[in-house]
């Protein structure tokens, strides 16, 4: 690994210590290794979750059978793979490698970044957010690796990678390999994973696919072609059988939300042994933007209700990217917690945001964290105390439209301009009517809370926690 990531003798005994218990599964043991986590790290973020599982793992939450089924189920690459990258290297020492850069240059790496290193795919989906990025852009292996090392320079050892469809490029397979100490999150449609490449992944140990469906076979087959839902479970069997994380990615839209939250699609999933779901908002970007696909504003809360029912009820993670704001004090984008390098190289505050003002090809990871355009989204963040409203697309508009005009950042593709240009008063409508209902939301169910101090501190303190030129 690059850098110092630990800094005492009794946090590395702490570390060989976790490393014991947690392939003895038991209740007491995941109490346990939540504990030391909440000991080790420095990071008070990663602190508060690791007591929040703490606590979950002690009451019973059928989070336990989760972590059982990583135990029992993976192959021992994979468990170890997870437990090393991720919760380890990623989540506990990488974070104080980040400490010393924050005490080095003023600003906090982020805790993972988005690469895409192409856009080619092998389906042609309705609404994808990657639509309309020109084909043949694609980064190199040679600088693929090279923004690898920079990420581990600043303590980042969590990498997603996306698309475009990851599994189009074979050389990807060996970029895994080299960087061994990093975790990585695929989004994938699925329909390359066969027998052969399972295997190859459990070998490999530090990958996680997480494959996108619509719903079951009909509305799977509906956006994303006749016979896609078939080979998608056919995937899930293989990575199953294999011992290899994985899990479900779903975007939700206005004619699909009730099939998606529904206990009968999640039901499918755990039982095909997926650990993970991904729910992504439809924001109107891509290819054919269209504002009356986006879910409405009582159906984004209905969402948030029924997400919350489900993870108190089902053994698999689930994160809401919208309605979690809560859980992660606001937006992310920008480098406060993750950015977006697309298969252009440019250098974007997060998928759903394209426009840049720096490229990987002409500038470091570390400059693009410093530039004027990141940091004047991370100064204005969270963009509302609110923070059931954390997007600067869709919950507070104005934000891009002003950081985009005050930085000249550049439309990262054709017609990306759209969503601060032909599509704000819409947008500008939505957030109103959403602010309605999430307002009352917060004031009933967070005010008092440790967000709703956190929130309130920050949207204090945002103006001068950066200077912005």
């Amino acid at each position: 690994m690059s850098g110092k990531l630990i800094d005492s003798p009794w946090k590395m005994k702490l570390v060989k210590e976790s490393m014991k218990i947690l392939p003895k599964f038991s209740q007491n043991n995941l109490v346990r290794m939540a504990a030391l986590a909440e000991k080790l790290t420095n990071d008070d973020d990663l602190k508060r979750k690791a007591h929040g599982m703490k606590e979950l793992f002690a009451q019973g939450h059928p989070s336990v059978e989760l972590a059982k089924s990583i135990i029992n189920r993976l192959s021992s690459n994979c468990r170890n793979g997870l437990i090393q990258d991720f919760f380890l290297n990623a989540s506990l020492l990488g974070a104080y490698k980040r400490e010393e850069v924050l005490n080095e240059l003023g600003f906090e790496p982020p805790y993972l970044i988005v690469v895409s290193p192409t856009m080619r795919c092998n389906l042609r989906c309705e609404g994808c957010y990657a639509g309309e990025y020109e084909q043949k852009y694609g980064l190199s292996f040679e600088e693929v690796d090279n923004i690898m090392e920079q990420a581990k320079d600043l303590g980042i050892y969590f990498v997603t990678i996306s698309g475009g469809e990851p599994f189009v490029r074979k050389d990807m397979l060996d970029i895994y390999e080299k960087h061994n100490d990093i975790y990585f999150h695929i989004y994938t449609n699925g329909t390359l994973i066969d027998k052969k490449m399972a295997k190859r992944l459990a070998d490999l140990g530090n990958v996680a696919p997480v494959i996108s469906i619509e719903g079951f076979e009909e509305e799977t087959d509906k956006r994303r072609g006749k016979g896609t839902y078939k080979k998608v479970m056919c995937a899930m069997d293989y990575l199953k059988e294999e011992g290899v994380v994985f899990g479900g990615s779903i975007t939700e839209t206005r004619y699909n939300i009730d099939l998606i939250s529904s206990e009968e699609l999640v039901d499918m999933l755990v039982d095909k042994g997926a650990m993970i779901i991904w729910y992504f908002q439809y924001i109107p970007i891509g290819k054919e933007p269209k504002i009356d696909l986006m879910p409405t504003p009582e159906q984004r809360d209905m969402l948030r209700r029924r997400i919350n029912y489900l993870r108190a009820e089902k053994p698999i993670f689930i994160g809401d990217f919208w309605n979690d704001g809560p859980h992660v004090d606001g937006c992310i984008a920008g480098g406060r917690k993750y950015l977006h390098i697309n298969a252009n190289g440019d250098i974007e505050p997060c998928v759903f945001t394209h426009f840049a003002v720096d490229n990987i090809r002409k500038t470091t990871l570390k400059e693009a964290l410093c530039s004027d355009f990141f940091r004047a989204i991370r100064a204005r963040q969270p963009y509302r105390q609110n923070l059931l409203t954390p997007c600067m697309i869709i919950d507070k508009p104005e934000v891009l439209r002003e950081v985009v005009k005050k930085c000249n950042a550049y439309p990262t593709h054709k017609g990306a301009e759209t969503i601060v240009t032909t599509l704000a008063t819409k947008l500008d409508k939505y957030s109103c009517e959403y602010h309605k209902i999430a307002d009352r939301v917060w004031e009933k169910e967070w005010t008092g809370t440790r967000a709703y101090q956190f929130a309130l501190e920050r949207y204090q303190a945002r103006k001068v926690k950066e200077v912005v030129t």
